[in-house]
């Protein structure tokens, strides 16, 4: 059987992943700071499941965790970093932009170092990593967000080019969701082609199974990243 870790898996997309991931017969080993939650989701899954806290606000602690849980799992062949965080407003505040930079950019980077390393010591395997649509264009209502879901996308890019010059047998792929009913998303108004977490986990599914580089989500999303890619600042500016 097949082994994933997914971190970041107590509610939204993650939990949905677990849901999808679970019902196609895989192991699972799941991650995030509310641990009585992933307890709750392993108590309704099907097959085996590991669960083990992890709070990426504590970077090299995570990478600890992340380590005893491939060991306890007898190793993985998928490594999905879901976690994030993000805030919108019209007025800007330090601290809520910094816990998105700290998580969405030192937290993602410390788990796809250690996914890497342990994935070229095996010799294989497979990185996801969970970016957004923001992070096509600046993202004037949460800057930190859009430009440290860039970050995500860009790095990954990187990790792909790395493996690519060595000649490894290690996937990346990249995931760009638009909007999903999440917790994340619960305040948000002005929403368009919004998605429900499980629409959008058996999305992301089908494209780590088909071993895509890149996937919109839902994928009607890769219309309007066409359209923003093209607009003008003039224009873009505008809304």
């Amino acid at each position: 059987m097949k082994k994933v870790i997914i971190i970041g898996a107590s509610s939204g997309i993650g939990e949905a992943m677990a849901d999808v991931f679970a019902r196609h017969g895989y192991i699972l080993g799941l991650t995030a700071r509310r641990i009585e939650l992933l307890n709750k989701i392993q108590s309704r899954l099907n097959t085996k499941s590991y669960v083990k806290y992890m709070d990426l606000l504590k970077p090299e602690e995570s990478i600890n965790g992340l380590e005893e849980l491939i060991k306890e799992m007898g190793g993985v062949d998928i490594i999905i970093i879901n976690s994030g965080t993000g805030h919108e407003g019209k007025i800007l505040d330090f601290q809520k932009e910094r816990t998105a930079i700290d998580v969405n950019v030192l937290g993602f980077t410390a788990m796809a170092i250690a996914a890497a390393n342990y994935f070229e010591k095996k010799g294989e395997g497979h990185i996801v990593g969970i970016s957004s649509i923001a992070a096509l264009r600046p993202y004037r209502s949460a800057p930190a967000y859009g430009a440290s879901k860039a970050y995500i996308s860009f790095y990954l890019e990187g990790l792909r080019h790395k493996f690519a010059q060595q000649k490894q047998n290690i996937l990346i792929t990249d995931i760009k969701p638009g909007y999903v009913y999440t917790p994340l998303t619960q305040h948000h108004e002005k929403m368009i082609w919004v998605s429900t977490a499980q629409k959008a986990a058996e999305q992301i599914y089908d494209a780590v199974a088909k071993k895509k580089k890149h996937a919109y989500i839902t994928k009607r999303w890769f219309i309007l990243a066409w359209l923003l890619r093209i607009t003008p600042n003039f224009i873009y500016n505008r809304f």
